[in-house]
């Protein structure tokens, strides 16, 4: 049940988001919105207000924004041509797509903050919680449990900001000032290059110690701007990296195994809510991102498809043909299906446990 119903708050607050960008847009630029879904398929329920139609569709993966004059060729009275979509400018057009997929990423920076404002910033203490054997922090005399509070003379008050002064090490010794049983006391430790995997499954030399984090973690309170300011932050960490990972994937750096579809979001979203709704709302957070980046895609059928036409339009002064629009949603709808195929066999292997999820 936990993960029925996580699933739905998080996929529907996420789709709500997304056409309610498309929505506001489309309405401050005078566009006539006939139809505001969420979900697809047979009208479930709703309710019609002004010219709108603000309904729930029987499946729930997805939505959309149906506005006047959208389909290319659509017959527009005269007295509403004002109203239309297609008559609008290229560049208002080209807002309104754009809309959807921004207000996802705006979405996540909004969760983030909220999270940052709410409940302040766990951060992980550099204590240490184990020593790896004939390790550089073995032989310098490194314990479980020390907690290391400054590095060179510069003090120390996170994991990140220990790691951080070990990779750029370069392989020099550091001096480590070390509290143990309420005394504190100075050791030199010398990092050692090796070969690590980075998410992307990637290998690079780095400076390491042999030491890993206790895992005890600090709240650090924020006031509103100082919360502002990491949330800007860390919600660009967040699209800069999901974006690297699109990349890999499309290069083949990253096996299409990795990709998972809405049986894996069900999961992870129960997973997520069984650990907290403050998990929930992280993991909601990076699902926004990864919805925002995926429909800018240029893929005909999705909104980065249609971004691609509007340039097109943009750069040649007129609009593309209707032929060359139907051959190009043709394909995007091939690409689209085959990945649903995709991620739905990766779900499906996952469960059954095989190990035989495509790798190409």
């Amino acid at each position: 049940m936990t993960t029925l119903w996580s699933f739905l708050l998080v996929l529907s607050l996420l789709i709500l988001v997304h056409e309610l960008g498309h929505f506001l847009v489309a309405r401050a630029f005078g566009v006539k919105v006939l139809k505001f879904s969420i979900g697809f398929g047979p009208r479930i329920w709703g309710v019609v207000k002004g010219d709108t139609d603000y309904c729930i569709s029987a499946f729930p993966l997805g939505g959309f924004v149906k506005m006047l004059g959208e389909q290319p060729g659509e017959e527009i009275p005269e007295e509403e041509r004002g109203l239309s979509f297609s008559h609008k400018p290229v560049w208002q057009r080209a807002a309104i797509v754009v809309a959807g997929p921004l207000s996802n990423l705006v979405f996540a920076g909004v969760i983030i903050f909220a999270i940052l404002t709410l409940y302040g910033n766990p951060v992980l203490l550099p204590e240490i919680g184990e020593v790896q054997q004939e390790s550089p922090a073995e032989a310098a005399g490194l314990q479980p449990g020390d907690l290391i509070v400054a590095a060179n003379g510069s003090r120390v008050e996170t994991w990140d900001k220990l790691s951080s002064i070990i990779r750029n090490s370069k392989g020099r010794s550091i001096r480590l000032t070390v509290k143990r049983n309420g005394s504190e006391l100075v050791l030199s430790v010398t990092p050692k290059l090796k070969k690590v995997k980075n998410i992307f499954g990637e290998e690079s030399e780095v400076p390491i110690i042999g030491v890993t984090a206790a895992g005890n973690l600090k709240i650090e309170k924020l006031n509103p701007l100082s919360a502002f300011s990491l949330a800007v932050s860390k919600t660009y960490d967040l699209i800069n990296l999901t974006f690297k990972g699109f990349l890999k994937i499309i290069k083949r750096d990253i096996p299409l195994s990795v990709l998972g579809g809405p049986i894996m979001i069900a999961q992870m979203a129960g997973q997520q809510a069984q650990q907290g709704m403050l998990n929930l709302f992280y993991f909601m957070a990076l699902l926004s991102v990864n919805l925002g980046l995926l429909n800018l895609f240029p893929i005909p059928v999705l909104d980065g498809g249609h971004l691609l036409f509007f340039g097109i339009e943009a750069i040649t002064r007129r609009p593309v043909s209707m032929r060359q629009r139907e051959i190009a949603q043709q394909i995007g709808i091939f690409i689209l299906i085959a990945l649903m195929l995709l991620v739905f066999y990766n779900d499906i292997a996952r469960i059954m446990g095989f190990g035989n999820s495509f790798k190409p």
